[in-house]
């Protein structure tokens, strides 16, 4: 194992990662949004003796949870199409659930926690887990999709919007592109493409308030699209959503929680 970590480059993997600390007193407030990522969560329990590793799989809804008993997490955001391989079991088999890693992994999940509890520090926890990531793709395979899914969220990522014309740029029928998709990012082409215009939508609602605007440049076809779209994905408004959004818990640069990571 320690042999195959130098040659694993975990930020081929992954896009994101975010280490959080509650507010002292108070239970951490998650707000997810559909992005057609794949999420792994470390979370060390409140009396600091406890740890667990989870799973968290795409969103076709948003999820708004109050996490009470979390003294500190590590979530690590893995890029569309990428968690296949990583955790060995497609990302449809996750879609709209969260699973503790010992339900993939069998014992060796569960151990992970342990492992990761007694790091000293957050660079530690992320040794720890790239080695643990490194062993198990040395013992899974990609799915043939997977190389297709990825192209594909390229494209509509860069503003492509029609599944039938990202299926013809990549020399496949739609119905071949729906079902790679769908086994290496774990929603459809067209779901995702959905969660691009909302991701964007957010990012500039953070700067400006003319949702006019902000929906034309997010690809809808005009601001009433962006706030029926807005409400099924979400279940707000988008001024509802924002407004939300400013009261939730205290987030921490990676730096700074590793400076205090053990009490």
């Amino acid at each position: 194992m320690d042999s195959a970590a130098p040659r694993f480059a975990l930020s081929r993997f992954i896009e994101d990662i975010r280490a959080v600390v509650p507010v002292a007193g108070r239970a951490l407030d998650v707000d997810r949004l559909p992005d057609g990522r794949t999420t792994l969560v470390f979370r060390v329990i409140e009396d600091g003796r406890t740890a667990d590793v989870s799973v968290a799989g795409p969103r076709t809804r948003a999820l708004f949870k109050h996490a009470t008993g979390v003294a500190r997490a590590v979530m690590v955001r893995f890029k569309p199409g990428w968690s296949a391989p990583l955790l060995g079991v497609s990302a449809h088999a996750l879609t709209d659930r969260t699973v503790l890693l010992e339900d993939l992994w069998g014992r060796s999940g569960g151990d992970l926690g342990g492992e990761l509890l007694a790091a000293p520090s957050l660079q530690d926890v992320m040794d720890r887990l790239t080695r643990a990531l490194a062993l198990r793709a040395r013992q899974t395979f990609e799915p043939a999709s997977g190389p297709l899914a990825r192209h594909a969220v390229r494209l509509l990522e860069a503003g492509e919007v029609r599944v039938e014309s990202v299926a013809a740029r990549l020399g496949v029928t739609a119905r071949h592109l729906r079902r790679a998709f769908t086994e290496s990012v774990g929603i459809g082409p067209k779901d995702f493409a959905r969660t691009v215009r909302l991701q964007r939508a957010v990012r500039w609602a953070a700067t400006s308030k003319d949702w006019a605007r902000i929906a034309a440049d997010a690809g809808y076809y005009d601001q009433a699209h962006l706030i029926a779209e807005f409400q099924q994905l979400v279940g707000l408004t988008p001024g509802a959503f924002l407004k939300r959004a400013g009261d939730r818990g205290v987030r921490v640069a990676a730096g700074d929680v590793a400076a205090t990571w053990h009490d």
